[in-house]
């Protein structure tokens, strides 16, 4: 087990809803909940595990990371701008007329952005293509893919679920942000996927449930299925809805809307005090 500098992950994850709850304040719009709750998953990935290079956003054998869950563009975006990839000024401009940091990601406009995400589903599928590629071109990068709970209400997501499988796509690592809320309530009420842990080995993949708030499970969970062969692997990470600011945790109301000036500052407060 390699032990993680888990502070200065904690600290990356902080500042990255920070520049949520800043950008997605002066947007007037956006997803808070979803981008907030992903933090540690996105941080691992982007400042300790993805073989990236800023000034290079598309060479050929970089590690691709496809957020499916298009909605929660501001923790991609922080992600981005925290890594170099354009200047963190530019969080301000998110979903303003002309702005390359639209309110879903777009990879014609926005650098280091692999695949435009929006429809749920399709980014899903989108990974799984990329994938394959990679096996069919001998090519050793990995495709990371992040999903909503929610989004497997998809059937597009079933069908890639059976497709990687099939095709033995070991290079391609889901994490599954498993919250327990969408948009309208609960997954459970709105359509329930539970058992999901036994429904995605029912499939054919390898999977891995963890805290998805917890650096060292994620650290394990990714080598754990960079060890897997010949088979597809998913990592469950039950997460806390609009996790780090409490007013806003496990509330469907903050899936996608914008704080006013006053709950602005308070979540500033509580996010400022944990960095």
């Amino acid at each position: 087990m390699i032990v993680l500098d888990l502070s200065t992950l904690q600290n990356t994850a902080n500042r990255l809803r920070i520049d949520v709850l800043n950008a997605v304040y002066h947007a007037k719009s956006g997803h808070i909940g979803g981008s907030f709750s992903s933090a540690e998953i996105v941080s691992y990935l982007y400042f300790k595990e993805m073989n990236i290079k800023a000034d290079d956003p598309e060479w050929e054998d970089r590690d691709r990371f496809v957020l499916s869950k298009g909605h929660a563009a501001p923790v991609l975006y922080s992600a981005l701008a925290e890594k170099g990839f354009f200047p963190r000024g530019e969080l301000e401009t998110l979903r303003k007329f002309g702005s390359k940091l639209q309110g879903h990601p777009d990879m014609k406009k926005a650098p280091g952005v692999d695949m435009s995400t929006g429809s749920l589903g399709q980014g899903f599928a989108a990974a799984a293509g990329m994938a394959m590629a990679g096996k069919l071109n001998h090519k050793d990068y990995y495709v990371y893919v992040l999903a909503g709970d929610g989004e497997m209400e998809e059937g597009e997501i079933w069908e890639t679920l059976m497709s990687a499988a099939k095709y033995k796509l070991d290079h391609l690592i889901l994490f599954l942000d498993h919250n327990g809320i969408q948009l309208d309530g609960t997954t459970g009420q709105v359509m329930n996927t539970e058992p999901i842990t036994d429904k995605l080995r029912a499939f054919n993949w390898h999977v891995i449930e963890i805290d998805g708030h917890d650096f060292q499970q994620i650290e394990d969970a990714v080598q754990n299925a960079k060890m897997i062969k010949e088979q597809p692997t998913a990592i469950v990470a039950n997460t806390v809805k609009g996790k780090g600011v409490s007013f806003m945790e496990n509330k469907a109301a903050w899936h996608g809307k914008a704080p006013n000036e006053e709950e602005y500052k308070n979540a500033l407060r509580e996010l400022e005090a944990s960095v």
